[in-house]
């Protein structure tokens, strides 16, 4: 329960004093409810069904005089008149109060989305290195929702104790011993009803699990929807979404079940305890009509709260698993911040590099508790405005390397430094601010070509949108395209080619008009033509920018200014294309004579 009163004192913090005005006023329309209770008694005695004389309750007996008073023919007009007002004051008041929470529920769900979006764009590449994208959907969709649904109940729950104490008190102050005989009755089947409330908690320990399973299910079969059919996997796929859908349903089914048990048990009860009431009332404690005919109606509106508060635990014992994945998120995320983007987001105070980049006895592993690195003994110099390409066969710690550089991971022993001075955790910003980088999967997102080249540089004129597609090689199908720079080019830029998607990021990275361009193979899908114009416009670039290249054909690196060869982690080889190309043992013209032989 600790968690939920962390999110309960943001609320807090969130609406301030208007929290405390509904809460007031939730105190207000509990009282109004009862004095309409005691109003039904001068009616009752009008048409004859108790005697208010010989009343046994001061209160009424003395609302009642101005009553009596009246002409008989007014008396009953004036009683349902003021009751009529009384209903709709009250009902007008809850209306307001009902409008107010609402705002207030909203206002704080909007925090907590923005507050948990905002702290993972935080976050810095190692914690999504750990996670999958569907975790954080599921966090940001399912189990926000029902922490907010957590909070909220826990909130009406107080209204609803609000509520039942006042009439409890007017209760008790009717008849003690009814009351507490009441009052026992509630609280032992409160105790009964633990068992209720630890199966709901159970149950939402397996609806978080559940959740999870779901959206990453989905997400892995949308995102290679092409494979699935590529490859006639739609039938095994259907069956795994079938099982989940399933196990989904069981869930809920089971847990209504364990909610209307437990209401089912709350009648059963009630109906007992009723008959042991009105015969305790009568032959043990000779409580008066009019009396027990008030404690009737009270606690004829309150066991429905009753009712309603073992529900809401249940309901809150069901969401805190919810509560827990996400505090459990926050810690993590807060562990790994590495900015600060609550305020007016600035992209200035870049890091200017003088001379180059050194990696100075580089080792770095993604698991601190594997044996094996994931780059070992790295002592690496890249001078300013200079041309270095990195390569080697699969897995052999290149695009970890690149991470390194570009300041998302940072090494485990020795240190990058910048003009000889080492890298703070300001200067990896700072540095990832001149850099502009094309990855060997380009992602587009699912808006105009305009739209895409617009979120690198907001302030872009077309014309500069236009020089950046021709750097790429990207404006002559641009604009062959009938909507040109509008073309909306579907999710994750399906509507284009491998090869035309990665020319747009390209050109999107070169909109941020860099110092560091990093191309992380991203000429893997570019045909031959295309290709040579993209190291055409490298060639362009040399001088004026610092350019690292990992290259899958070796054939896009030869005029580079120094070649990195990576194998396990290590760097084993290292000189100008022309060099490497004539050490005949090495592993780079080992390389080199396998994409010729495969070439031909």
């Amino acid at each position: 329960m600790s968690t939920i009163l962390i999110y309960v004192k943001k609320l807090h913090a969130q609406a301030g004093v208007i929290l405390y005005i509904n809460l007031f006023g939730m105190i207000v329309l509990s009282m109004l409810e009862g004095v309409g209770i005691f109003l039904l008694l001068p009616m009752l005695s009008l048409v004859g069904i108790l005697d208010l004389t010989a009343s046994g309750i001061p209160v009424v007996a003395m609302l009642a005089e101005p009553v009596t008073a009246l002409p008989a023919g007014l008396k009953l007009s004036v009683i349902l008149t003021v009751f009529i007002l009384l209903f709709a004051g009250q009902a007008l008041l809850q209306r307001k109060l009902v409008n107010q929470n609402a705002e207030i529920e909203q206002r704080f769900i909007r925090r907590l989305r923005i507050d948990i979006y905002r702290s993972l764009m935080q976050a810095n590449w190692p914690f999504f290195l750990k996670k999958r994208k569907s975790d954080f959907i599921h966090i940001m969709t399912n189990e926000l929702a029902r922490v907010n649904y957590g909070v909220t109940t826990a909130l009406r729950i107080l209204t609803t104790i609000l509520f039942t104490s006042i009439q409890i008190g007017i209760a008790f102050w009717l008849s003690a011993e009814l009351t507490i005989s009441v009052l026992l009755c509630g609280l032992l089947l409160a105790l009964y009803s633990r068992v209720f409330i630890r199966k709901s908690r159970e149950i939402g320990n397996e609806t978080t699990d559940l959740m999870q399973k779901y959206l990453a299910s989905i997400s892995d079969h949308f995102n290679g929807i092409k494979d699935v059919k590529s490859n006639m996997m739609e039938g095994q796929h259907f069956t795994r979404y079938q099982s989940l859908c399933s196990n989904l349903e069981q869930n809920v089914v089971q847990f209504t079940k364990v909610q209307s048990k437990s209401q089912y048990y709350y009648k059963i009860a009630a109906g007992l305890f009723i008959a042991a009431f009105v015969f305790l009332a009568f032959e043990v404690l000779r409580v008066p009509a009019e009396t027990l005919v008030l404690i009737v109606l009270i606690f004829s509106r309150l066991w429905p709260k009753f009712t309603t508060l073992q529900s809401s635990m249940e309901n809150i014992a069901q969401t805190l698993p919810a509560f827990k994945s996400l505090a459990e998120l926050q810690a993590e995320y807060e562990d790994a911040q590495e900015l600060d983007i609550s305020g007016p987001y600035k992209t200035e105070s870049s890091v200017p590099i003088l001379h180059g980049i050194e990696c100075r006895d580089i080792y770095f592993r993604y698991n601190g508790d594997c044996s094996s690195y994931a780059l070992q003994n790295i002592n690496l110099y890249l001078p300013v405005n200079s041309m270095t390409a990195v390569v080697g066969k699969s897995g052999a710690g290149k695009s970890t390397l690149i991470d390194l550089l570009i300041g998302l991971i940072k090494p485990e022993q020795g240190e990058v430094l910048i003009d000889g001075k080492p890298l703070s955790n300001e200067g990896n910003l700072s540095l990832r601010r001149v850099i502009g980088y094309v990855s060997q999967d380009p992602f587009l997102f699912n808006e105009s070509i305009r739209d895409n080249l617009a979120i690198a540089a907001p302030d872009a004129s077309e014309a500069e949108m236009w020089e950046a597609l021709q750097f790429s090689a990207a404006d002559e199908f641009v604009g062959n395209l009938p909507l040109g720079l509008d073309t909306v080019l579907g999710d994750r830029g399906i509507r284009l080619s491998g090869g035309e998607r990665q020319r747009i990021v390209l050109a999107r990275a070169i909109m941020r008009k860099p110092s560091i361009l990093v191309l992380d193979e991203a000429t893997s899908a570019l045909d031959s033509d295309n290709e040579t114009k993209i190291q055409e416009a490298l060639e362009r670039l040399k001088g004026k920018m610092t350019i690292i290249v990992i290259a899958h054909r070796l054939s896009t690196i030869r005029n580079a200014d120094q070649v990195i060869v990576m194998d396990n982690g290590k760097m084993i080889q290292q000189g100008k294309y022309q060099q490497l190309s004539k050490e005949s043992d090495g592993a780079f013209s080992k390389l080199l004579n396998y994409q010729l032989s495969a070439a031909r």
